[in-house]
């Protein structure tokens, strides 16, 4: 069994996938009001309406992307406009972290890992 895809459900597909789109520097080429798929090089990205109403106030999930350079995407997600909640961290097993919300709120990870900390973790 693999993990086939993860779901993100919205009031706003548009607006969220866009953001995603930007964050992951790619197109789908849709603007789908109801259900668009983000398809990275691994993982497919869903976000979807399912005609529920959402409060946006789930914080029961987050996100975590590894990056090649968190300082590089870190100035990409501060031109996005995106809340910060953590700028870049080293952390005691070497990688580097970065946290911010994405506009429903949901908390995204960045992460990055030199050739010692993925040895040591």
């Amino acid at each position: 069994m693999r993990l086939g895809e993860v779901g993100l459900l919205t009031n706003d597909v548009v607006r969220l996938s866009d953001f995603y789109k930007a964050l992951l520097e790619t197109d789908n080429g849709s603007k789908d009001k109801v259900h668009q798929t983000i398809i990275g090089d691994e993982t497919m990205l869903t976000v979807y309406n399912d005609g529920s109403v959402k409060n946006n106030g789930n914080q029961n999930i987050c996100l975590a992307f590894t990056v090649d350079d968190v300082e590089r995407e870190y100035q990409r997600v501060l031109a996005l406009g995106a809340e910060v909640i953590e700028k870049p961290t080293r952390r005691p097993w070497g990688a580097v972290n970065m946290s911010f919300y994405d506009p429903d709120r949901n908390v995204i990870y960045l992460r990055s890992f030199s050739a010692d900390s993925e040895t040591m973790g």
